[in-house]
């Protein structure tokens, strides 16, 4: 998620910090961020929250701390944890978000530009949209890195409960993680155990910087992974399960293909007494690839996302094992008290949902051959800049 809130100064503000107070007061077990990207220069949007320079304690940032401080607080101060989910797009940066300029490339494990369809039209809409990556040098991982390690220090420092590393969607980690996108023949590429190198140096650097009980989380793709990278995605699974992250979030898709925004069928309102468990938890975008999960890291504390609309679906997942926690995030964009409607047991479960409808997007979108157009309008304000973002 992100909430297009940080303004062109990339800093928290009182809308910010509001929407958090909010959230903190919702009944949430936890509340996860939107992104925070790690790198001024590299942004998912112009208005997403970043760390500006380089962060080298309280003593020498204090106006930075005080301002993160606040959503901490705004959030946790009604005993919510807060995580912070810290990200780097990689190549899916915006020309025109983030401060290196519109006609500098961004950065990627490989030299492999973001293309949304095999049409000219898709392909001219990439270019116009994405610049063009360049293969990073191992003096960007490393500056890469150190600002993954200064964000997750700064969060600390600001006292929230812990951050997630953003490995999903297409973003950098992910590009790391993924053989489509990265091509590497060094120590970083080759191997499902080599490209999992990156984040697992991030996590043991973050582990020397904060205190033990400091939360480190991680969030990976599940659908864009197909049968034959599966056992690759199972052994980073591993890597990461042995890096001791303290929780793993499954979700799935990126900017040419949004599965993450849904294009699945309505979840049915049936009780759970009229249907098996999988048609109740349908609504779970991402359910087998967790199911298996599970199986496989019995001790792993499991997040399953995407999709999950209904207090019927949510415990139907967690009656058949598939995940410890369930992730909501779009109706919590809507109704930041959604949980006192899931577990209020006054309610039956027909009534103990909520369902997005579709929002037409304008009329000239159709005439763009590329999924992602439309995707995620339920819950954006329709400005015109925003429509913007949503569609491309």
């Amino acid at each position: 998620m992100a909430e297009l809130l940080a303004g062109c100064q990339h800093t928290p503000n009182p809308d910010l910090t509001e929407v958090y107070n909010q959230w903190g007061q919702g009944g949430w077990g936890g509340v996860l961020t939107g992104n925070v990207q790690v790198d001024v220069n590299h942004l998912g949007t112009p208005f997403d929250p970043a760390l500006p320079a380089e962060y080298t304690g309280v003593e020498n940032n204090a106006t930075l701390v005080e301002a993160w401080s606040k959503i901490a607080h705004a959030c946790q101060q009604h005993g919510t944890p807060s995580i912070v989910q810290i990200c780097h797009p990689g190549r899916q940066s915006f020309r025109i978000a983030g401060n290196r300029g519109i006609f500098a490339s961004t950065i990627a494990p490989s030299a492999v530009p973001l293309v949304m369809g095999d049409g000219l039209i898709e392909r001219i809409i990439s270019w116009i949209t994405f610049p063009p990556p360049r293969e990073m040098t191992q003096a960007d991982i490393d500056s890469v890195t150190r600002l993954f390690v200064d964000t997750a220090r700064l969060m600390a420092d600001s006292g929230f409960s812990g951050v997630q590393l953003h490995g999903a969607h297409g973003y950098l980690i992910d590009q790391f993680l993924n053989p489509k996108t990265n091509h590497r023949t060094d120590a970083y590429g080759g191997s499902a155990e080599k490209r999992a190198k990156f984040i697992l140096d991030i996590i043991a650097a973050i582990r020397e910087t904060v205190s033990s009980s400091f939360c480190i989380g991680a969030k990976l793709n599940s659908a864009d992974h197909n049968s034959a990278s599966f056992e690759d995605t199972m052994t980073q699974i591993g890597l990461l399960v042995d890096a001791g992250i303290d929780f793993l979030e499954v979700s799935g898709g990126n900017y040419k293909d949004p599965r993450m925004m849904g294009n699945h069928s309505t979840p049915t309102t049936q009780t759970p007494e009229k249907k098996s468990a999988r048609t109740a938890a349908r609504e779970a975008f991402f359910l087998e690839f967790a199911t298996e999960t599970r199986k496989r890291f019995p001790s792993l504390v499991l997040m399953l996302t995407g999709g999950f609309r209904t207090r019927a679906g949510a415990e139907a997942a967690i009656a058949q094992d598939a995940c410890d926690l369930v992730g909501i995030g779009r109706p919590a964009a809507i109704d930041t008290r959604f949980p006192q409607l899931l577990l209020d047991e006054s309610l039956q479960d027909e009534e103990a949902q909520m369902q997005l409808g579709k929002v037409p997007a304008p009329f000239y979108t159709r005439l763009v051959p590329v999924k992602g157009v439309g995707a995620g309008l339920e819950t954006v304000c329709l400005s015109p800049l925003s429509i913007f973002l949503v569609l491309f």
